[in-house]
Order: C-alpha cells, then structure tokens, then sequence
C-alpha cells in the first residue's frame, strides 16, 4: 500500500475559535493499493518550510484547542518524552544519540557489552509477535543488565559531563523557546524518559545553559559517592513500557527544595489539578505518558521521524497533531503559543 501526495493550492479555512490567525496550506493523503484507488483515505497536512503536519481528526483537534484555551495555562500541563522527541533524531545526516547511548565509559569493554545488549534487545521492544507482560519483563531485563554494566564499569560524574560534551546530540530548533514561553506561562513541563536523569540534566546543562524551574525529570536517577563514583540507581527501574505519570513515585525531582516527601506530595497533588494536558512524544506507546493523569482534555502531538509510509497510517490515527521527518519544535511552539492565548491576543 502506497500514499502519493495530491497539491492543493488553496488555504484551508481554520474558525477563529480554534486556531484564531492560523491558516494553513492544504494537502492530501490518498491511500491507494496496487496504484488504484481502492477506498479513499483524506487528512490534512499542514506544510510550511520547515516541516509537514498530518491532522487526522481537524474538528476534534479544533474543539481540544478551545476547551485548553478556555481552561487557561493554569489548567495546563505539559508531558513529553525524551529522546526523539525533544532531541532532533538526526544530525548532520547521521542517527543521534540517546540518552543512554550518550555515555562512554573509560574501559571500552563495557561499551561493547551496551551495544550488544541493545542490538539483541531493542528489535524485541517493537516485535508485535510478542506479548505485552512478556515483553516487560524483558525490558526490565536490558534495563537491569546494562545498569550493572554502568556500575561495574565505573561511571562518574565528570565522565557523564565529558560524555555529554562529545555526544552527537541536540534539541529540536524551537525548544528552548518553547520552554522559555511554557516557563513564562507557569506551566509546568514533565520529561519522561526510560533513560537516564542525570545524563538529560546535563544535556541541558550545556545545550540549553540554563535551568527551568518548571521542569521535572522523571527518569532513572544514579547515586554516587562522595568521591563521585556510581554506587547504585534510585528506585524502581523506569524502561520504554512502565513510563507513566505513575513514575513520580518512583524518580526523583530535578530541584532540591523538592527533594522532602511532603514537598513532592504537594507537587503532585498541584498537576493533578492541572487537568489539561499537551503531551509530546516519538512512539505510540508515549501515549501512555498521561495514563496516571485523570486529564480532561489531552492534546497528543506525535514526532513520526522515519520510516514514514511504514508508520503513517497507525502513527496518524494515535496523535491528534503527527510531525513528519523529524521536523522542529517550531510548530508545537506556536500551538503552545495559542493555546496560552486569549481571545483578545
């Protein structure tokens, strides 16, 4: 099954309402088998020069964008993944690294053992033939695996800051705005990752060179030594299928202050009233992100970097917003930008 991608050269008319000033071109995905049309299959793409936007559903996308705008930012919460996500998927042409893949460790040995757990295990994390329990316990099998790599191997602290420093790895351009305007709006911004806490704080350490106070990390957490030596992890293992809300109660906050059990609680108990939710990520399964969050009304914005005729058709109907070819954060902002908007903006 094939798509070809029909050009129109008129704007497609957005209501006030929803999108108040944007207007987008219109596009249309045909979905034909064997060249023929054999059913016909239409969303809107919206393309502007730096990326291609599918919206399966553009009414329902429209009613999700006014009910968050009439909830206002203090409703609204923000929850995105990591890698993939907020980082650009590629660079230069070439594959960027993960959170995890950023960290060398001094003895080579070690890295080879990662890698060779990840070449047997990662193909496993998307077989469909796999049940889901089955497949839990083995991602908390090459969770479990390779953070005994990390310990045996001696990380520290100074090597995951000259780790980052050479790592092939860089936000989408627009990030940064986006969480400068969320900061400035006083939402706060969840990064779920199944990867490594201390590893994204320091990549936004030295691409971003700056903090948010409205930023958590929920990801797995080390805990060094007073020399600044790997000793163990902190709480349950977070992997790629038990990344959730729920997370919060096993990860610990990115600032200090939140650091006391009953500073957490209150934090917690605040997003829960934040009932309007944005949620950014690069797999299906990042859906499950809100999952812990009795949420009113959710807006999923999905990141489909490659492969794009494979995963089309189940990437556009999961998202109600789905960027194509690793497109930049640029678009989200202006969503973002709207959302927190008023109708006199």
């Amino acid at each position: 099954m094939g798509y070809r991608l029909h050009h129109y050269n008129h704007i497609f008319p957005i209501s006030r309402t929803s999108f108040s000033s944007f207007r987008f071109n219109l596009r249309v995905w045909c979905c034909s088998q064997s060249g023929k049309n054999q059913g016909r299959m239409e969303q809107i793409v919206v393309h502007g020069s730096e990326s291609q936007v599918v919206v399966d559903d553009s009414n329902l996308l429209q009613k999700k964008i006014s009910a968050i705008r009439l909830g206002g930012p203090a409703k609204l919460q923000v929850i995105a993944d990591f890698d993939a996500t907020l980082t650009k998927y590629r660079i230069n042409g070439c594959r960027g690294q993960s959170s995890h893949n950023v960290l060398q460790q001094e003895d080579p040995e070690f890295n080879d053992k990662r890698q060779k757990l990840y070449e047997y295990y990662h193909p496993l994390e998307f077989d469909p033939t796999i049940p889901l329990d089955e497949k839990t316990k083995l991602m908390e099998e090459w969770w479990g695996k390779t953070h005994a790599l990390l310990i045996e191997g001696g990380v520290t602290y100074i090597g995951i800051q000259n780790s980052v420093a050479k790592a092939t790895i860089a936000f989408r351009d627009g990030v940064t705005e986006l969480l400068e305007l969320l900061e400035e709006k006083g939402v706060p911004v969840l990064i779920f990752s199944a990867g490594l806490a201390d590893i994204i704080e320091e990549v936004l350490k030295q691409k971003v060179h700056r903090s948010f106070k409205n930023v958590r990390v929920v990801s797995n957490r080390m805990v060094f030594d007073e020399n600044g030596h790997l000793q163990s992890f902190k709480g349950k293992t977070i992997h790629v299928l038990n990344k959730n809300e729920h997370a919060l109660d096993m990860a610990a906050p990115l600032h200090d202050h939140f650091d006391d059990v009953n500073g957490l609680s209150e934090e917690k108990s605040a997003l829960k009233k934040r009932t309007n939710v944005l949620l950014l990520g690069d797999h299906i399964g990042d859906l499950g992100m809100s999952d812990g969050l009795d949420y009113e009304t959710r807006i999923s914005v999905g990141f489909l970097n490659d492969r794009v005729e494979d995963s089309l058709e189940s990437y556009r109907k999961a998202f109600d917003i789905l960027y194509l070819n690793d497109s930049s954060m640029h678009g989200v902002l202006k969503l973002v930008t709207h959302l927190c908007s008023t109708e006199s903006d």
